[in-house]
């Protein structure tokens, strides 16, 4: 492989679906994104790539919002009809899975929307000047 074809797949990035699953660098692929849970490191410790361009926003508390509403209150109404167990049984079921599919789901689109803002060279719109 030529030196210019190594630099374009570097700049290129990894598959941003593999970079999100894995919550790794959307550069390499190698170096994590988040310690201690949700909180994003400063930079890649494998590629040195720095982090401060990311801005997710809102918009994996919004897609985890819809998701974990539609996969907690489906399983929910399954779980009463189908087994009619007392009120005990889903406060105590869903009051540990909820948070626990919350965390999860956070994590997997925020390094997702991470990944994909980086391939995508995406950034806040300004106005052009004439």
């Amino acid at each position: 492989m030529a030196g210019g074809e190594t630099d374009k797949a570097s700049e290129r990035g990894v598959n941003p679906l593999f970079a999100g699953t894995l919550a790794r660098c959307p550069r390499c692929g190698l170096g994590p994104l988040f310690h201690n849970g949700l909180m994003l490191r400063p930079a890649c410790s494998g590629c040195g790539l720095d982090y401060r361009f990311i801005d997710t926003g809102d918009g994996p508390a919004v897609f985890a919002i819809l998701i974990l509403g539609f996969v907690v209150l489906g399983g929910a109404l399954f779980v009463e009809f189908r087994y009619e167990p007392p009120v005990w049984v889903h406060v105590v079921l869903w009051g540990i899975l909820t948070p626990l599919l919350a965390f999860i789901l956070l994590r997997f689109l925020k390094a997702i929307l991470i990944a994909l803002q980086w391939t995508h060279k995406a950034e806040e719109g300004r106005l052009a000047k004439d």
